[in-house]
């Protein structure tokens, strides 16, 4: 009777595993008990998830022997395409060792080795890895940075900051390889704004997301109605700097794209001051630029002054100081007029970005009206205004800061407008008539930055450098990040951004400390386990003779 007790027991505990893991199979569920919520997707990763009906492979290149903080990149890399997989099971991922293939290709497709210092055990050691990912969908195939560029004061930050980034960087690019471009964005042309190539590495990023198309207004003059359909064709418009007066004819024209539902990013600047000429004579007059635009932004609800800005927070510019041999020897100094504005994170589009870098940029003034207003550019505690015309010296480099000058603070220098806009030709004669014109627009937004320079890149040789990055001492700044985020914002696409601005609270080992302890942790990890082994041993057996006997 016992023995087919035992047998009964055994089919049955059989049987019930395999229910259990029928079961388990068909109502799969992961919980995530991190405060943070780390390993919980957010719904815009799962609604672009949700579109993959096709396999995508990721290849990951962060496999083989490496530091224990690279371990951690590794670890959470890992975890991240194991909870994309588990929500579509096209999602396919491979770690690879970039030593066991040829380190060329990887380099030649665009994915750059980096050169680490490692601290480990008190030594401290250079290591090389590549810390990149490919997603590939059939023919077409994303590069994702794993190591996030930052100005992070320390390895640690920097480690965090590209764990916070994962997410946003493996559904960025998944995204971008089952996505079709359908919105249109129009580069204004025509009234003296920046050239191609000024503006080339920002267009080039844009382009990976958005249909682009140069765009001039000349053919109003001739053809205001039909300028103006095509122009409401578009999504969204670019005015990169302007030095050339506007019509009231083009600036009809955009007014009423604008009427109709167009999104507008404006970078303008109000006063001429070009560093170029500073170089040559060492003074420069700065003084108002008229493009004829204020009434029309005033109509908006912001006005740009004719002033310019000046910080003690402020990147650098090179000057000669002296010659060795025939080679002139370059310095960096603290330039007040390039304020540098630290992301407040008060909005999708400044959240976790790198500092912004202005050059001569005006303060806005906020007038009140029914728009809602966001600052998303401001100057630091310690600024102050300068007005113009005014003559600009090198000279100043060289005189003491006095604190007690710049006593403005938190000066508007780019701002989003989000509301219904009233017509800036409201009550006034049209400059050319149309059937449908429009008072009021639906809700709408556009962003307004006093600064026509925060989008243009530096030039070497005739080729663009990377937009953010100063060729000189290789400094990153935010402009970047900052300007796809307006235009993903500015375009609905900020579901995206919701991912960016996720935040992740990483508990990072402090190295010194862990090495002057390394003996203690030693024996909690290996002799403890072992005493506490020992104890249940000899409670375990003292029990079991007690038992019997």
């Amino acid at each position: 009777m016992s023995k087919k007790s035992n047998i009964s027991k055994i089919v049955l505990l059989i049987v019930g595993l395999i229910v259990l893991n029928f079961v388990s199979s068909k109502f799969y569920t992961r919980f995530d008990l991190t405060q943070d919520k780390r390993y919980t997707l957010s719904k815009p990763t799962l609604d672009i998830l949700g579109k993959v009906e096709q396999p995508i492979l990721v290849k990951v290149y962060l496999q083989g022997d490496f530091p224990s903080e690279f371990k951690r990149l590794q670890i959470e890399t890992r975890q991240l395409l194991e909870e994309l997989k588990s929500v579509n099971k096209n999602i396919k991922f491979r770690f690879i060792n970039p030593l066991d293939i040829d380190t060329q290709e990887l380099i030649a497709q665009g994915l750059q080795p980096s050169q680490l210092s490692v601290q480990e055990n008190g030594k401290v050691s250079e290591i090389i890895i590549f810390p990149w990912a490919t997603v590939q969908k059939g023919k077409k195939l994303e590069n994702v940075s794993l190591l996030k560029d930052t100005n992070a004061q320390s390895q640690d930050e920097q480690l965090q900051n590209s764990i916070q980034n994962l997410e946003y960087g493996f559904t960025n690019a998944i995204h971008k390889v089952i996505s079709k471009k359908t919105k249109k964005i129009a580069v204004l042309r025509g009234n003296g704004e920046l050239d191609d190539i000024y503006i080339a590495d920002f267009l080039r990023k844009l382009g990976e997301y958005y249909r682009l198309a140069p765009f001039t207004l000349d053919s109003v003059a001739k053809s205001p109605i039909k300028t103006l359909e095509k122009l409401n064709e578009f999504d969204l418009t670019i005015i990169a700097k302007p030095t050339e007066k506007f019509t009231e004819k083009e600036k009809y024209t955009l007014d009423q794209f604008i009427m109709n539902g167009g999104k507008v990013l404006w970078m303008i600047d109000q006063v001429h001051a070009e560093l170029d000429s500073l170089y040559q004579t060492g003074e420069s007059l700065a003084f108002p630029r008229d493009i004829n635009l204020t009434d029309q932004l005033f109509s908006y609800g912001v006005r740009i002054n004719l002033n310019l800005v000046q910080d003690i927070y402020s990147s650098n510019i090179p000057l000669a100081t002296g010659n060795i041999g025939n080679q002139t020897q370059y310095n960096q100094f603290p330039w007040s007029f390039y304020p540098v504005s630290v992301s407040r994170n008060n909005h999708p589009i400044n959240k976790h970005i790198e500092p912004v870098n202005l050059k001569f940029t005006n303060s806005i003034d906020l007038l009140k009206n029914d728009i809602k207003k966001t600052v998303l550019l401001q100057s630091s505690q310690l600024s102050k205004i300068t007005g113009t015309p005014s003559i600009i010296s090198l000279n100043s480099i060289r005189q003491q800061v006095k604190k007690e000058q710049f006593n403005k603070k938190n000066i508007p220098l780019g701002v989003l407008l989000e509301g219904s806009f009233k017509s800036a030709y409201q009550n006034r004669v049209k400059p050319f008539k149309i059937n449908d014109n429009k008072d009021i627009s639906d809700e709408n937004k556009m962003v307004v930055i006093a600064d026509g320079d925060i989008i243009a890149n530096q030039v070497t040789r005739g080729k663009p450098e990377k937009l953010g990055v100063d060729k000189w001492t290789g400094q990153q700044f935010g402009n970047k990040d900052f300007l796809l985020n307006t235009v993903n914002y500015l375009l609905d696409d900020d579901g995206l951004l919701d991912i960016r601005s996720k935040t992740i609270d990483l508990k990072m080992l402090d190295r010194e400390k862990a090495y002057e302890a390394r003996s203690f942790y030693q024996i909690v990890n290996i002799v403890l386990p072992l005493l506490l082994l020992t104890i249940f041993g000899l409670l375990f057996n003292y029990f079991q003779k007690r038992k019997y006997t």
